[in-house]
């Protein structure tokens, strides 16, 4: 963008210096990697700009554009269980750097956990306490508005840049989560593709086609990943077992078909469990399961005993995999499309703050989605993004503890680019804990969604069927939304 080019220029010199910092001085004292969450898709953008941005007035004024709003000195409360200003001597996003250098706006964090924030939220706007922006998790829409607890960001769209071509390429995604003839969530990224890592080596190996390639032709779908899991599972040497695949994908196997478990049509949620589609999807889980190509243990990345054809995941377990399997020649893919899709439709998350109900600062909240949403999309940035991502991590006694190559990290960004792929949204993932709780994960207490993409894939006793299955929930979500119709 225009707008941001002279941003950028300042931007190169202070972010190189923190990546050589990155490269050279990585002491290896990481968390722990986890499955994917709002907060891991918003950390992946956290770039380096410790120096701040070396932009004179007039250069402000080009960034900021025609439609901006003057904050200039105001603060925004962000709850959250993660602080969006640097700790721990960590730098400052992009974002966040044209929030306070460009703009003069400033974050104050408000600290809670993960299990409490959501009644935290709660406590605070019934207490009138001050609170503007909020991390977006999927319960947000309809299950937050309906509890009064977000305002729509529409009133907002002209300082966001919406009419300025910033989002173009987001707009279909934006829609997706129109609620009630407004837009809470509006995503600034697509986030944390459900990808499949597998070994070239293994594939070549085992004389199977490589399914990237399949990707590439068009190719990749519901049989060609079948036929590769059976013809792997059943070259097993003797005396060893085989499996087809590991790790997290049921939900990927249902959006892969482009159809959702709750429809939302002319302001109405539609009960969509008998859709031909979904039921191809739940056929294809039950398929999997008594064929035994699935090994149900959690495992943290692709195994490295060549026991496993694919592992699913999110892309936060790529560099580990890779690490574990340094020889194997890793490669990644979405879930396959069914047959009948006429897209790949992609299983992910989305980047987006949500704004608080009676927020004063709806303006300042606007403009650090903007300002979001101009960190994700410069090339310039996005090329110094890919470069520190690049960079191997080591353990302070010098072992390799996580790496991606180029090529993985190419594959991810087109996966992520709504022009390759079409991103899901099922509004039955934010209909509250009945629809979507893991309480004890078991069965009879986790929530519907959670069982229409698992149940059959551990063969479960409780169900012996795709049928029994769903004969056991429909009522439960016809229940369940209609709470949600007016």
């Amino acid at each position: 963008m225009k707008n941001l080019r002279k941003m950028s220029a300042c931007l190169a010199v202070v972010m190189l210096f923190a990546s050589t910092a990155v490269s050279c001085g990585n002491s290896g004292n990481s968390s722990e990697n986890s499955p994917s969450s709002s907060s891991e898709a918003n950390e992946h953008y956290k770039e380096s700009d410790e120096y701040g941005l070396d932009v004179d007035e007039s250069q402000k004024e080009e960034i900021k554009g025609e439609n901006s709003a003057d904050i200039s000195g105001t603060t925004i409360t962000w709850l959250a269980d993660y602080d969006l200003n640097p700790t721990n001597n960590n730098d400052r996003s992009v974002a966040l750097s044209l929030f306070e250098d460009v703009y003069g706006g400033k974050i104050n964090f408000v600290q809670t956990s993960s299990d409490e924030k959501f009644s935290k939220l709660a406590t605070m706007i019934l207490s009138g306490d001050e609170v503007d922006m909020f991390p977006y998790e999927w319960d947000a829409v309809p299950n937050g508005v309906v509890k009064d607890q977000y305002e729509p960001l529409d009133p907002y769209f002209d300082i966001m840049g919406m009419n300025d071509g910033l989002w173009d390429d987001m707009q279909d995604v934006i829609d997706m989560f129109e609620y009630d003839g407004q837009h809470y969530v509006v995503p600034y990224t697509i986030s944390d593709p459900l990808i499949i890592t597998y070994s070239r080596k293994l594939m070549e190996a085992e004389g199977l086609d490589d399914p990237y390639e399949l990707y590439e032709d068009g190719k990749w779908d519901w049989d060609a990943f079948m036929s590769m899991m059976e013809s792997f599972v059943a070259g097993a040497p003797d005396g060893t077992t085989r499996y087809g695949i590991n790790g997290w994908f049921g939900q990927a196997i249902v959006q892969s078909t482009g159809h959702t478990i709750v429809n939302y049509e002319n302001g109405k949620f539609i009960n969509n469990i008998d859709d031909p589609e979904i039921e191809k999807a739940e056929l294809l889980m039950q398929d999997i399961a008594s064929k035994h190509l699935y090994y149900p243990d959690w495992v943290g990345n692709f195994p490295d005993d060549e026991s496993t054809l694919f592992f699913a995941m999110g892309d936060w377990a790529l560099g580990a995999s890779n690490a574990k399997n340094p020889d194997a020649d890793l490669m990644v893919v979405p879930f396959p499309k069914s047959p009948d899709a006429d897209e790949n439709y992609l299983c992910c998350n989305f980047g987006a703050k949500m704004l608080i109900k009676n927020s004063k600062h709806g303006e300042a909240v606007a403009t650090y989605l903007k300002c979001e949403r101009m960190a994700a999309t410069d090339d310039e940035y996005k090329e110094l993004a890919k470069q520190k991502a690049l960079v191997v991590e080591k353990t302070a006694a010098g072992i390799v503890k996580s790496f991606v190559t180029e090529e993985q990290y190419d594959a991810v960004r087109s996966y992520l680019d709504p022009k390759n792929t079409v991103p899901m949204f099922d509004f039955g993932y934010g209909m509250g804990e009945r629809m979507y709780g893991d309480g004890e994960y078991t069965y009879e207490t986790r929530g519907v969604m959670n069982n229409l993409t698992t149940a059959l894939l551990e063969g479960n006793e409780a169900v012996d069927s795709w049928a029994s299955l769903r004969d056991a929930w429909t009522g439960v979500i016809t229940e369940e939304i209609e709470k949600f119709n007016k």
